[in-house]
């Protein structure tokens, strides 16, 4: 009978754990999945605004597009000339990960 208990009380902590490790990686997932919405984003934005890619829509609206193609919505976006500044969002599990990008031509040029 303690044989049982200890051997249910186990399996218990071990299904903790188990479910705890997989939200944990989960939220890391979509982490990783805003950062690299945002630099796709701010990518966008900003090779629309040098005309390095030729498009119709604007730069900011083209960055909202990437974004959400890659899973997150664009909650911001700047241009300065031909830098792009960007921020998206993307939920997980009821919680929001945030990031933010720059891309734009090297500094002096």
């Amino acid at each position: 009978m303690a044989g049982t208990a200890l051997a249910a009380g186990v399996l218990a902590v071990t299904a903790a754990l188990s479910l705890g490790l997989a939200a944990v990686a989960g939220a890391s997932v979509t982490a990783q999945r805003a950062a690299g919405a945002a630099d796709a984003a701010a990518l966008a934005a900003a090779d629309a605004a040098s005309g390095a890619v030729p498009t119709s829509a604007e730069p900011c609206a083209l960055a909202a597009t990437v974004a959400e193609a890659a899973g997150a919505d664009l909650t911001g976006c700047s241009l300065e000339g031909f830098v792009a500044t960007v921020e998206v969002q993307a939920a997980y599990a009821g919680l929001a990960a945030v990031s933010r990008a720059r891309a734009g031509p090297p500094e002096g040029q």
